[in-house]
């Protein structure tokens, strides 16, 4: 473990905080965890976490990240019953990184509040997912006081290996990853419109993809996601609600300063006919906890198109550093 280092704090063991935070203890940094689900961290024992039973006892680190599903799951944690403010004896973490994707005025909301105890905050959300964590491709954004940036950049870019772009005071990375997030709603809605449009005309979808990822159109998003796509592996990396989520801060956000965004508010529209569709499976719950790319069987479903695996093989171009 580091010698002198910052102590760090993460709240948020799940399928994007588990691989982040298994960075930083990788590169030696000590961490205390605290998950609300413990058995989730359990497997980070093994590389020198300590895991806490309370947030508030997260009060005392130098530097606290959190990455958890919602607006409403950060206020519990860090002001809620045992939240990490709670911790007493005027105990607060210096400064707190927070990865989750939430919207502004949460934002807002919390960095006044943490601001009032003498708590910077920095809001760092990603781009990308857990493959791209291990893979070493993540990429984030970070704004907030600069100075406070500056202390922690070294700490995001353990696990954000691609690098962390600071564009400025406050909220302004919120409104970065929610833009980001609405072009990922955008591009996989599209890609699933394409691919079946493809496949109707004849187009085998592991020929069409691979032409599609070697073209100029191809992507980072595309590649990785083709494999899914062709033989539809549904393996959860991101949610069709968390997308939903986020499109409706995009749209929220575009009303509020002004912006049209039609190609937006029609995908928005899209996505919502796969929560309709789900109706149609044996567990919809279920179903619904699946991969978002799973909305190409509702793209197929409205185009009359029937659905089998390829049984192609696919590189996703997100293998393990030193894999």
């Amino acid at each position: 473990m580091s010698e002198g280092g910052p102590r760090v704090g993460w709240i948020g063991i799940g399928r994007m905080g588990s691989p982040m935070a298994e960075r930083l203890l990788k590169a030696g940094h000590a961490v205390q965890v605290w998950n609300r689900t413990r058995a989730k961290a359990e497997p980070l024992t093994a590389l020198g976490a300590r895991i806490l039973d309370r947030p508030a006892d997260l009060a005392g680190v130098d530097v606290l990240f959190t990455m958890v599903s919602t607006g409403a799951d950060l206020e519990q944690v860090l002001f809620g019953t045992d939240g990490v403010t709670t911790g007493g004896r005027g105990r607060v973490p210096r400064i707190v990184v927070d990865c989750s994707s939430i919207g502004v005025d949460q934002g807002e909301a919390f960095r006044a509040g943490l601001g009032e105890l003498g708590t910077a905050m920095i809001a760092s959300p990603v781009s990308g997912n857990a493959q791209c964590v291990r893979a070493g491709k993540l990429g984030a954004v970070a704004s907030g006081p600069e100075t406070a940036f500056r202390e922690v950049e070294p700490l995001i870019r353990t696990f954000a290996a691609r690098g962390v772009a600071y564009v400025g005071e406050g909220e302004l990375a919120r409104f970065c990853k929610i833009a980001h997030n609405v072009l990922l709603g955008v591009v996989i809605q599209n890609l699933a419109e394409i691919t079946i449009l493809a496949q109707k005309a004849g187009v085998p979808r592991h020929a069409f993809l691979q032409f599609i990822n070697d073209s100029v159109m191809g992507s980072t998003f595309t590649r990785y996601k083709s494999n899914a796509l062709v033989n539809l592996d549904w393996t959860t990396t991101f949610t069709p609600a968390l997308l939903r989520k986020d499109l409706d801060l995009g749209l929220q956000a575009a009303r509020n300063l002004d912006v049209a965004m039609p190609v937006a508010a029609a995908t928005r529209e899209a996505l919502q006919t796969h929560f309709g569709a789900a109706h149609l499976k044996p567990d919809p719950a279920a179903y619904l906890r699946q991969d978002f790319a799973a909305l190409l069987e509702t793209v197929a479903l409205a185009a009359g198109v029937a659905l089998e695996p390829d049984n192609v093989p696919i590189p996703t171009g997100l293998e393990v550093e030193g894999g």
